[in-house]
């Protein structure tokens, strides 16, 4: 009888024999979730992105000159503007793109005569894209 101690019992071969499974079952979920993230990235990628910005202040209003890069693909999906936010979210100006800029990247465009409040000394710039919207937030400092 002391011999039988030494075999493996029915409840330890189901543990062996679910051990491999799980392990196979992890290293699929974690191919699986890497996948996912690969098709992600170019999404994340496609959204426009303001790269510089330079605001001047004349007689007139304050001009804003932007470069905003994005991955242009022709009238389906292309980078249709830029707005200029005061920090409380007050849209102060907004340059519309009117077409796509598939061999023009990155690209700066300008708006003029932009009515910026004596107190506010910073802004924000966003640029939108037809397909996914808005893109991150640039801070500009006015003064």
């Amino acid at each position: 009888m002391r011999l039988a101690s030494f075999c493996p019992t029915r409840a330890s071969r189901k543990r062996a024999s679910t051990r491999p499974r799980q392990m196979l079952q992890k290293s699929v979920m974690r191919i699986l979730f890497s996948f996912v993230l690969l098709l992600a990235t170019p999404a994340l990628a496609d959204l426009p992105m303001v790269e510089d910005a330079v605001a001047t202040q004349a007689r007139d209003g304050w001009t804003f000159a932007v470069t905003v890069r994005h991955a242009d693909t022709g009238w389906e999906h292309y980078a249709d503007g830029w707005t200029v936010f005061a920090p409380d979210g007050t849209e102060l100006g907004y340059r519309k793109l009117v077409h796509p800029h598939e061999t023009e990247q990155p690209f700066t465009r300008s708006l003029s005569g932009v009515d910026v409040p004596e107190d506010v000394a910073q802004v924000t710039v966003r640029a939108h894209d037809n397909v996914h919207g808005w893109g991150e937030d640039y801070v500009l400092d006015l003064r």
